[in-house]
């Protein structure tokens, strides 16, 4: 547990420093990489781009280093990075943000990237916005007590933790809950017999958030949901009990937390992550942005909300049910979702195929105690194995 209510990043003293923060951009070319260069780009005094770290697009890849300059850049191909660096070294990820002049480091891939970038980080104290959810499922109370170990701010960047983040602040009792909304996915209506037959072009078309592939189906089946409850646990350290899930089909009120005199307060905005980004970004400040839209409550005249059914999102249900038996079950959860997604994305099994083929996965697993980060890596090797062999058989 990180604190009473707090995640390690609430000391003014980290972010008192005046000249343009040096940053690193882990998943420059995807959703959130390209959102925090929209950030950077609109607040050029406040930031200086030092390190770029992309996978396969890397065409974007070319163009932002033209634009950003940084002296130092990556890609899952580090032949094809050299070809188009220009006078940026070529340097891996997790030698990137150890470099003195790197003060913060986003988080945005996807999957078990960014994993030992973020640790090594941490190790330096150094600040951590933490947009890859799956990092955290995979190794939750390891990054966590690095963090407390080295009174390194880890900075929750999905919008829903950041919506916990803003309610918590300049509240000193613990919180008696917090209330994590979900859209309910563009199935939410559909009868129950019918998700059986969604394509993946039907699930990559969410009705609120523009977010990556992966996200995406995520998003679909709810499984982010039962990560963000994962995560939400470690950054905050409130009980699985104390952690509910809400439909909010408007994606417009982020998170609710709720306090010991039945107070409730939300984080409310249009649905555009360049918020939490930014105030990830600039915390403990509040800086206008032109690219931040406002909200504007005329434009939604009804906020509704409704109880998830379990039924219709088994993912959900089945990653709470490992985050709660802790140990490296959540390993195992993110690995096998992340193979299994991507199965479903190439059409080898379907929509359905993704809940059952994790839970499979999951029965098989003999969870390791207190994992070094060493054995969440095996552990991950091993479930996308096991996700193979079961997809085969």
């Amino acid at each position: 547990m990180l604190s009473e209510n707090h995640p390690p990043a609430t000391d003014p003293e980290h972010f008192s420093s005046r000249r343009p923060k040096g940053i690193v951009v882990l998943g420059s070319t995807g959703s959130i990489g390209t959102q925090t260069l929209d950030v950077i780009r609109a607040l050029p005094d406040r930031f200086r781009v030092v390190g770029l770290a992309a996978g396969t697009r890397l065409d974007l890849l070319r163009e932002q280093i033209a634009e950003f300059k940084p002296r130092m850049v990556w890609a899952s191909d580090p032949v094809a990075a050299a070809a188009i660096a220009g006078d940026a070294a070529v340097v891996p990820m997790d030698r990137m943000v150890q470099e003195p002049d790197v003060d913060h480091i986003m988080v945005g891939t996807t999957g078990r990237a960014g994993l030992g970038s973020t640790l090594a980080a941490l190790r330096l104290g150094k600040e951590v916005a933490i947009c890859n959810k799956e990092v955290v499922i995979m190794a939750g109370d390891l990054l966590t007590a690095t963090a407390r170990k080295h009174n390194a701010p880890l900075l929750p960047v999905d919008s829903e933790p950041s919506a916990i983040w803003q309610c918590i602040q300049g509240e000193a009792q613990p919180v008696s809950k917090l209330i994590i909304t979900a859209s309910g996915g563009p199935f939410k209506e559909w009868p129950i017999d019918d998700i059986a037959a969604v394509t993946p072009a039907q699930a990559l078309k969410h009705p609120t958030w523009v977010m990556g592939q992966k996200i995406t189906i995520d998003s679909s089946t709810l499984m982010n949901k039962g990560f963000e409850v994962i995560e939400s646990h470690w950054l905050f350290g409130v009980p699985y009990d104390q952690i509910d899930v809400v439909v909010h089909p408007q994606s417009v009120i982020h998170s609710m937390v709720e306090f010991a005199d039945g107070s409730v307060k939300a984080q409310m905005g249009p649905p555009d992550m360049r918020l939490p980004i930014q105030y990830a970004m600039l915390y403990p400040e509040r800086v206008a942005s032109p690219v931040i839209p406002r909200f504007n409550p005329i434009a939604y005249p009804e906020l509704t909300f409704k109880a998830m059914d379990p039924q219709r999102y088994p993912c959900f249900t089945t990653a709470v049910e490992a985050g709660r038996k802790g140990q490296t079950y959540p390993a195992v959860l993110s690995a096998a979702d992340e193979e299994a997604v991507h199965l479903f994305l190439a059409g080898r099994i379907g929509f359905n195929d993704i809940a059952s083929v994790v839970a499979g996965v999951l029965d098989r697993h003999e969870p390791i105690a207190d994992p070094t980060l060493e054995a969440v890596l095996e552990v991950d090797a091993w479930a996308r194995e096991q996700v193979g062999s079961l997809v085969r058989t």
